[in-house]
Parts: C-alpha cells; sequence; structure tokens
C-alpha cells in the first residue's frame, strides 16, 4: 500500500524533501503551498536567498551542511540547467568582529573552520590579500545558486518523479492531511512551512522570528565572492557580495535585523551597502565608485530564524497521523538542504518499520553515497 504523504511549503526546504521522499516507488507525494517558484512575496523566503555555501553551524552541528556539499557540488558539475556555479569566496574577519562573536554566521569566521576540510582549495590568506581594516581572512572553492533557476529545476525534478503539487493556503497544519491527490488521508504531514509556523494553526512555534535581510541585485559581476565579518554601519548591517550562476547577476548584502517584518527596502540603507561592497571591491564597479553599479531590483527577504535552531523532528497529532518538522534554517536553507531532507526521509522510514512495513530495500538518496 503507498505511504501517502503531503508536504506543506514549496520553498528550498519544502521542495529538496519531496523529491528526496520521491526516489522511493512506495511513497505519494503531494506538496501543497500558498507560494510556488515563480512567486516573489516577502512570505516566501526562497527566492531571496543569495544563494551560496558559506558555512555556519559549528562544527558539532554541521550534519546538515556536511551531507548537502556533496550534491550541490555533483549538480554544479554535472547538471548546468540546475543553475548553480563554482566561485571562489573569501571571508575576512576583524578581531574586533570575532571576539565579540554577535554575528548570526559566527562559525564562518572561526580560525581553524571545520569546514577547512570539506570545501576544496582552502587557505589562509596573505596580509597583503586583505582589505584595509581586516586582520585576516581565508579563501575557498564555493557554489552560488541562481534561486529563479533552481528552484523552478527542483520543481520539475519532482514532477519527474510523480510529485503533484497544487495552491492552498492552511489555516491549521491539520488541514494538510485531507490534501493528497490520491483522496486518501495521509499517513505523513512533513511542515516546511519555514517563519509561516510561527502563525500556522497546530504549530504556532513561538520561538520563531525573522531574520531580515535587505539586498541590491546589480548586473556587475563579482570575482571572487566574499563576506566580513562586520561593518562599522551598526551590528545589524553586514557585508557580502555573491554572483549567481546563469546570468542571475550579483547579490551586495545586506542587513540581519531580527525581529523586523518591513517588506519596503530602506533607501539609506540601500547606499550604504553599495558603498561597503565598492569599497571592499574597487573592481565591482569598475573604480567608479556606487555610479558604476547597474542595479536590477532592491529587495527585502525574511530569514525563518528559530531560536533553539533548525526543528527536524516528528510530532504525533492528535487524530494519530505524523507530523515531521523540517523548519527554522535561518539564513543557510540551501546550503543544507539536502542534509536536512535526508534525515526527513530518516524520520519517515522510522515510522514505517514501526508499523512493520519492509523498507530496507529503499534506493539511496545521493548517487554519490556508498
Amino acid at each position: 500500500m503507498p505511504n501517502t504523504i503531503v508536504v506543506v511549503g514549496a520553498g528550498v526546504s519544502g521542495l529538496t524533501s519531496a523529491l528526496l521522499l520521491s526516489k522511493s516507488k512506495t511513497n505519494t507525494i503531494t506538496v501543497v503551498a500558498k507560494h510556488m517558484p515563480g512567486d516573489c512575496d516577502i512570505e516566501y523566503a526562497s527566492p531571496f536567498a543569495g544563494a551560496n555555501v558559506l558555512p555556519m553551524a559549528s562544527d558539532e552541528n554541521s550534519r546538515w551542511e556536511r551531507r548537502t556539499w556533496p550534491e550541490l557540488k555533483r549538480l554544479t558539475e554535472q547538471v548546468p540547467e540546475a543553475g548553480i556555479h563554482f566561485q571562489k569566496n573569501r571571508v575576512f574577519r576583524r578581531d574586533k568582529d570575532v571576539q565579540v562573536a554577535s554575528c548570526p554566521m559566527d562559525h564562518v569566521f572561526d580560525r581553524d573552520p571545520w569546514y577547512k576540510s570539506l570545501l576544496p582549495d582552502y587557505r589562509e590568506l596573505s596580509q597583503d590579500e586583505l582589505p584595509a581594516g581586516y586582520d585576516s581572512g581565508c579563501e575557498f572553492t564555493s557554489v552560488c545558486i541562481n534561486t529563479a533557476t533552481y528552484l523552478q529545476w527542483l520543481l520539475g525534478q519532482c514532477l519527474r518523479n510523480g510529485v503533484v503539487v497544487k495552491r492552498a493556503v492552511l489555516a491549521d497544519i491539520a488541514e494538510a492531511k485531507a490534501l493528497s491527490h490520491t483522496g486518501q488521508p495521509a499517513a505523513v504531514v512533513v511542515n516546511t512551512t519555514g517563519l509561516g509556523s510561527l502563525k500556522l494553526g497546530g504549530v504556532r512555534d513561538a520561538t520563531m522570528t525573522p531574520g531580515r535581510g535587505q539586498t541590491v541585485l546589480v548586473s556587475n559581476e563579482c570575482h571572487p565572492m566574499f563576506v566580513t565579518s562586520g561593518t562599522d554601519d551598526g551590528d545589524t548591517e553586514v557585508l557580502y557580495a555573491m554572483q549567481r550562476a546563469a546570468g542571475g547577476g550579483t547579490i551586495l548584502g545586506g542587513t540581519y535585523d531580527m525581529g523586523k517584518w518591513e517588506s519596503n527596502p530602506d533607501p539609506n540603507v540601500a547606499v550604504r551597502i553599495m558603498k561597503r561592497a565598492v569599497e571592499a571591491c574597487p573592481d565591482l564597479a569598475g573604480g567608479k565608485g556606487i555610479e558604476g553599479l547597474g542595479i536590477i531590483r532592491h529587495g527585502v527577504g525574511l530569514r525563518p530564524c528559530r531560536k533553539d535552531g533548525v526543528r527536524i523532528e516528528r510530532e504525533r497529532m492528535d487524530d494519530g497521523t505524523w507530523i515531521v518538522h523540517n523548519y527554522g534554517h535561518a539564513g543557510w536553507g540551501y546550503q543544507g538542504s539536502y542534509g536536512c531532507a535526508e534525515r526527513v526521509v530518516e524520520l519517515v522510514r522510522e515510522m514505517r518499520r514501526e508499523k512493520g512495513e519492509h523498507v530496507d530495500d529503499e534506493p539511496k538518496l545521493f548517487s554519490w553515497d556508498s
């Protein structure tokens, strides 16, 4: 008998979870969501991401990123239509920022980071490679994703595997049980609603809060990508630049305003973002300052931050239906997407074994896995 699953949410976490679940022919998957790839809404975080691989977790919490990197690397090498390319990335540290450790991306700036054994070509930078005002830095090979292309590609892969996708607006997570395209009640509901889990009935996770990020998308090319440990414009303003694949432009950032819901860009912040970027990398604008930037648009996204970090666990509803939660990824949803979705699959398999179903012959989730 098919294992009927409804995934709620169609951002990168929802679609990746649906894709890995669909690798088993014994699963029947329906994705239901208010927002879909191609939409641009402040409630829908995934389109606003940079999105590159910039490890943020501590070593002990690095499973999600460790398990995701090999798949993103494989896609970059073998699946150009996914819209991902390799880019060098530089991390610039200021001692005064690292000592305070107040940045949400603390572990990116570790002096001896765990990820130096994961990401290719890791090296420490020499003093003459650092911008003025920075004390140390490192460089490694990363990737940058064109989110508009990648989300559509993910959706296409789900459809290819038989996943059915439909629009729905839920007031309560319990409503998802009745939304399978099969007409049968779902045995499992996967909650990937991100910041929506704050107000979604049956979840109402009060520890969720937005991490507002304001960015500027420009047509200029940026080589290499870079991120810094802090700025002199305030604790909520950060500095990074990353060039998306396949003509996606370059994202200049940004801000990390916790608890802020404002959807409109602040023009003064936008000017500071651009000034910081061209000061750190004058070649970005051909030495012309911010007047040399080709502005495509200004953006604001709300990172789905959770006080205790990502929630990936199962929970039983009053009627016996299982929910598997996968939300609260803050600013690392893409770079942890496959690792988190892998855990979703593991939890679903555990439940099936508990019901006495045979799942030992389930397919491998990743072609690179032994």
